[in-house]
């Protein structure tokens, strides 16, 4: 059995989670099932998250867990490459339910277990129960050995916030301070928790996400780290784009904020796909009671902003749009050291979320 940590934080104890940037062991991942989230019993989720995990697997080995009932399935598609094992969750989004890995200076490793609730619980959750997710984070500590410490009373998903590993995190007050998650608390209380556990110094607050219904507006879509000091962050100047007022608001509250180290942050602008993209007609999604129905014509949040940094790598979503090769383009000027790759996941926004919503980062040490 893996340690849980008790009596202490990670801050006093020395850890912190690195940026995403830093280098990487490992990428876990969850395979699709949901029939009431994900069309036609899942099979197009399952390509599209297939086709991340092996474009992953260029630069980072890829661990994938999947339910009992799926995993025949999932380990015959995938390449022998890409480690399965067997895992009970209740959807998908390993970046919210999974562990968030600290390290130390001293070649050591462990993670926070957040509280999870599905975005909002009995509010404005989007499904019910979550009681499977919960325990993935224990779960992935104890495969990959990892002592842990379990948050007491604090509800937080890993798309919530993004770090630079120099003290600073960048969240949005949409989602960390929505009725859903810690009612009970103070924005000065929920920093000082972030400040704990995450290991840093200053909380860089945004006012709001791209996706006020779902995720409640998780910062992963409108804006994240590149590198210490840099930011990228979503951008139009297409005043008809259902993302054009938050982009532009996000754009300008970033060219105001300092860092940890008292850096003026360098925003970086990248482009939103030039057509909406939305929910198409004749969608097969089973209704369940208790889950958030997916109607033909929403708009999904598709944000290339939604990227995963990993190793020598960056992993880009791609929605069939003219504004797609742009994107990578605006990327790869970003990451002039790696190398840019473009995954079509339109099928994954279908359903939510995109490939930092479904990844992971394990550190190396």
């Amino acid at each position: 059995m893996v340690k849980t940590i008790k009596g202490t934080t990670p801050k006093q104890d020395g850890f912190f989670m690195p940026g995403e940037y830093a280098p990487q062991e490992k990428i876990w991942m969850i395979w699709p099932e949901r029939r009431d989230n994900w069309r036609n019993g899942a099979k197009p989720a399952q390509a599209a998250f297939k086709q991340v995990a092996i474009a992953i697997s260029e630069f980072t080995s890829v661990t994938m867990v999947a339910s009992r009932e799926q995993f025949q399935n999932c380990r015959m598609q995938l390449p022998e490459e890409i480690t399965v094992i067997e895992m009970s969750t209740d959807d998908a989004w390993m970046r919210d339910v999974g562990p968030s890995f600290l390290i130390n200076g001293e070649g050591e490793r462990r993670a926070v277990d957040w509280h999870f609730n599905a975005w909002g619980g009995l509010v404005d959750g989007l499904y019910f129960p979550w009681d499977q997710d919960d325990l993935v984070a224990q779960k992935v500590c104890e495969v990959s050995e990892t002592p842990r410490y379990r948050t007491s009373n604090f509800i937080l998903e890993g798309g919530a916030f993004h770090v630079d590993g120099e003290g600073t995190v960048l969240t949005t007050e949409m989602c960390l301070l929505s009725h859903g998650r810690n009612p009970h608390l103070t924005k000065d209380e929920v920093e000082i928790y972030l400040k704990n556990y995450l290991n840093v110094e200053k909380v860089l607050w945004l006012k709001d996400g791209v996706d006020p219904e779902e995720t409640t507006g998780h910062v992963d879509d409108i804006a994240c780290f590149i590198r210490p000091g840099e930011v990228a962050c979503l951008y139009t100047e297409d005043t008809m784009h259902p993302f054009y007022e938050i982009a532009q608001a996000t754009y300008r509250e970033l060219l105001e904020m300092t860092d940890a180290k008292g850096r003026q942050l360098k925003v970086h602008k990248i482009c939103c796909p030039k057509q909406a993209v939305t929910i198409p007609e004749g969608i097969e999604i089973d209704l369940v009671e208790g889950t958030l129905p997916r109607v033909p014509g929403d708009i999904c949040i598709a944000s290339y902003l939604n990227f995963l940094i990993t190793n020598e790598g960056v992993l880009v979503p791609q929605y069939r749009d003219a504004h797609d090769a742009l994107a990578c383009e605006q990327i790869q000027t970003l990451f002039p050291d790696k190398k840019v790759v473009g995954v079509d996941t339109l099928e994954v926004v279908y359903g939510g979320g995109n490939i930092h919503c479904i990844t992971q980062q394990q550190p190396k040490i």
